[in-house]
């Protein structure tokens, strides 16, 4: 069991990827959001091949919360031979949606739960000596709005509605978490 604390007010900064809003757009170096003590990294070793991965990216994240409410968020990153940290692919899930986005589902505390995370559509090769990375965090704000870890909703709620949240992932025999990737054929 993988954890940390997801605070909204102190949220992941939008690092590059897509945006609409006045943040630098497309790929940028993720160094500095990988060195915050809420967003969890996990690295695969360096590929002996390329890998080409063309179609949709999952996160099958089974995670708890000591919180009603959070979001889960998750990057998929090329780090190069030279440490360049390039983030790819990204998504995130609103607790309370998990089930249906059309109805209001609350967490139960620490309870573990199975979330999938849909990282979109991807078309990229991972060249051979690059290493395939995973953020997972809390927040990439401003690109998403801030969960504010309670019932209340983000967009209506104000400073007092907020407040920090014990964020925890699985990785086990029984909560297998893990990254389901669209392996282009003749690849893997």
């Amino acid at each position: 069991v993988d954890s940390f604390v997801y605070a909204p007010f102190d949220p992941v900064p939008t690092t590059g990827g897509r945006s609409m809003i006045d943040v630098p757009t497309g790929v940028a170096d993720q160094s500095s959001v990988e060195e915050r003590q809420d967003v969890l990294v996990y690295t695969s070793a360096c590929l002996a091949e390329p890998l080409v991965l063309n179609g949709p990216i999952t996160l099958v994240l089974h995670a708890a919360s000591d919180a009603e409410d959070t979001d889960f968020t998750a990057k998929l990153v090329d780090v190069e031979p030279d440490g360049y940290c390039a983030n790819i692919a990204e998504g995130i899930i609103r607790a309370r949606y998990r089930e249906d986005r059309a109805r209001e589902v609350f967490l139960v505390p620490n309870e573990p739960t199975e979330f999938r995370i849909d990282l979109w559509d991807i078309a990229h090769t991972f060249l051979s000596g690059h290493r395939l990375r995973l953020e997972v965090s809390s927040s990439n704000f401003p690109r998403f709005d801030r969960n504010l870890n309670s019932r209340v909703t983000p967009a209506l709620g104000v400073a007092s509605d907020a407040r920090k949240a014990v964020q925890q992932v699985f990785h086990d025999h029984a909560r297998p978490s893990r990254l389901e990737l669209p392996v282009a054929q003749g690849q893997g």
